[in-house]
């Protein structure tokens, strides 16, 4: 298969022509493919810095938010933990219910929802996560 190339002329300072003739004094080498391998390794570093200042500020910005969707997670993760473990220790065997103690039940399980948007409202999962831990102090 034929490979066109493209005739170049150009000049070099003479140290770095004297340099290029050193490079290419054994057999087998070319001045041409030492040249253009030369400009293919100057144009990948150059192309792989462009990458990073063009989506260098993205990619941050999305490990940002992927950060902040984990401590969200994790403070998820933490409250529905605590509330199996309410359910599973402190209201196991109980009789059946009626219709008064449904009515008390959907009025925790409300409050038991407020106090979970409270806590997703705010920003720090580390205070969010504090304050589960220490409601649940309290409860003990």
């Amino acid at each position: 298969m034929k490979t066109f190339k493209t005739r170049h002329q150009f000049y070099l300072p003479d140290d770095l022509s004297a340099k290029l003739d050193a490079l290419t004094a054994s057999p087998g080498t070319s001045k041409t493919q030492v040249l253009t391998d030369a400009l293919n390794v100057w144009l990948e570093r150059k192309g792989a810095q462009e990458l990073d200042q063009r989506f260098g500020p993205r990619l941050d910005r999305q490990n940002r938010t992927a950060e902040r969707l984990e401590r969200k997670v994790d403070v998820l993760t933490e409250m529905l933990g605590l509330f199996i473990r309410h359910q599973l220790t402190l209201v196991a065997h109980q009789p059946p219910f009626d219709s008064d103690t449904a009515r008390l039940g959907r009025t925790r399980y409300l409050s038991f929802m407020k106090l979970v948007e409270q806590q997703l409202a705010r920003t720090d999962s580390g205070e969010a996560t504090a304050l589960a831990k220490q409601d649940s102090n309290h409860e003990s």
